[in-house]
C-alpha cells in the first residue's frame, strides 16, 4: 500500500469516527476534541481557538502561506433518514451519515493532503484548519483563527464541488426596509397608506439591474421575501416593513450595494450585516491556472461558504456533491476522498504563487 492509500485509509477511519459524534453548529466541542486527539496521535501539533483547530507545516518564515480549510459543523439531520444520521454506515464504496459529504469528505481529503505535503520542500508554508459555525456564518468560526495563523496568501476552501473549482461565490446582504405613512380610518380614506408608499420601492427592487454582470455569477440578485403591515382591517397602516434578500456577484461590495439602494428608494434601509461579501479570485491566478492544467473546470458558486469570510484569494473545491448536502441519507464515496487527496496534492505540490 503506497503513502496515498495509507493516508486515505487513515483519514476515512477518522471521518467514520467524526460522523458518529453530533457536531451541530455551535455544538462542535466533542467532535473537535476527537479530531484534536487524532491529530496529536498522528504527530501533528494542533492549536485550538474555541471550537476551531489549526496546525502549520512551519512557523511564519517569509514564504507565502496557503490555508487549507474545511468546516466541522453540520446542520440538523433532515427528515426522511433511513439510516442512523449519527452513525457511519458503510455500504460498498459509500459512507452514509450526517456530515459525511458536507463537509467531512473535504475535511478528510484536505487533512490527507496536508499529511502528505507537510514535510516536503515547498515554496510556501502550509496551514490546515478545521473550523466551526460555517453552516450559520457564525462569528465563532474561521474568523477566530485568522489572527493566529499570520497573513494568508491563498485559501483552499473544502466544500463538495466534485473537485471542480469555484473561483467566485455569491455573498449575502439582507435588508430590513420600512416605509412610513400615517394611520387613519379606512372607511373615510384618511391617513397615508404605508403599503402604497412601499410599492414603488418594492417595484424598484424587482426591476432594477446593477450594470456590472459577472462572467461566473451573472447579475446581482435582489428579491423581496417578506412583508408586514397593518393591525386591523379598518385602519390604514402607518408602517410597512419588508425584507430584501440580495445576492452580490463579486463585482460590488456589500457597502457599495447598500449605498446604491439608499440612493434609489424612499424607505428606510437597515442592513443586518455587511460581513458576508461575495468573493472572486482572478482567472489568471497561479492556482487557478494549475487547476485548469489538471482538467478542473472553473465555475461560479451560488452557495456561500467560509470563502465569504476570507480577506484573501480563495478557491472552493472538494470531493462530494453539493446536491447531497442537507438532505436525508447524506453520503460520501471513499473513492471520492482518495481522488480528492490526490487532486489536492497535484494542485499544491510545487505551486509557485508568483507563477504556475
Amino acid at each position: 500500500m503506497n503513502a496515498l492509500e495509507q493516508t486515505a485509509t487513515a483519514v476515512t477511519g477518522l471521518l467514520a469516527r467524526l460522523v458518529g459524534i453530533p457536531s451541530l453548529s455551535r455544538e462542535e466541542g466533542p467532535a473537535v476534541d476527537a479530531l484534536a486527539e487524532w491529530m496529536t496521535a498522528h504527530g501533528l501539533q494542533p492549536h485550538r481557538v474555541g471550537n476551531n483547530l489549526w496546525c502549520e507545516s512551519a512557523p511564519s518564515d517569509g514564504r507565502p502561506t496557503i490555508l487549507l480549510n474545511a468546516h466541522i459543523d453540520t446542520v440538523p439531520p433532515a427528515a426522511g433518514y433511513t439510516r442512523p444520521p449519527f452513525e457511519a454506515t458503510l455500504e460498498g464504496d459509500c459512507m452514509y451519515g450526517l456530515g459525511s459529504n458536507d463537509d467531512g469528505g473535504s475535511l478528510a481529503a484536505l487533512l490527507g493532503a496536508y499529511l502528505l505535503l507537510k514535510d516536503t520542500v515547498q515554496p510556501y508554508r502550509l496551514v490546515f484548519s478545521a473550523t466551526a459555525e460555517e453552516e450559520v456564518s457564525g462569528a465563532g468560526g474561521i474568523e477566530r483563527i485568522l489572527p493566529e495563523t499570520g497573513p494568508v496568501d491563498l485559501g483552499i476552501i473544502g466544500e463538495p464541488t466534485g473537485m471542480q473549482m469555484a473561483i467566485a461565490e455569491r455573498g449575502l446582504l439582507v435588508l430590513d426596509c420600512v416605509a412610513a405613512g400615517r394611520s387613519g380610518h379606512a372607511a373615510r380614506e384618511e391617513g397615508i397608506n404605508a403599503l402604497y408608499q412601499a410599492l414603488p420601492d418594492i417595484e424598484w427592487f424587482r426591476t432594477y439591474r446593477f450594470p456590472k454582470v459577472s462572467e461566473h455569477l451573472g447579475p446581482v440578485k435582489m428579491t423581496v421575501t417578506q412583508i408586514q403591515a397593518g393591525t386591523r382591517h379598518n385602519i390604514v397602516p402607518e408602517l410597512c416593513s419588508f425584507v430584501v434578500d440580495i445576492r452580490p456577484n463579486g463585482l460590488y461590495s456589500n457597502a457599495e450595494i447598500l449605498e446604491a439602494v439608499r440612493s434609489h428608494v424612499r424607505c428606510s434601509v437597515t442592513p443586518r450585516s455587511l460581513r458576508l461579501g461575495s468573493s472572486a479570485i482572478p482567472a489568471d491566478h497561479p492556482a487557478v491556472r494549475r487547476g485548469r492544467s489538471l482538467g478542473l473546470a472553473a465555475f461560479g458558486s451560488p452557495t456561500m461558504s467560509n470563502m465569504a469570510l476570507c480577506p484573501f484569494p480563495c478557491i472552493k473545491t472538494g470531493p462530494g456533491d453539493s446536491a447531497r448536502s442537507h438532505g436525508p441519507d447524506e453520503y460520501i464515496r471513499l473513492s471520492e476522498i482518495r481522488e480528492g487527496i490526490r487532486t489536492y496534492v497535484r494542485l499544491l505540490d510545487g505551486l509557485q504563487l508568483g507563477k504556475i
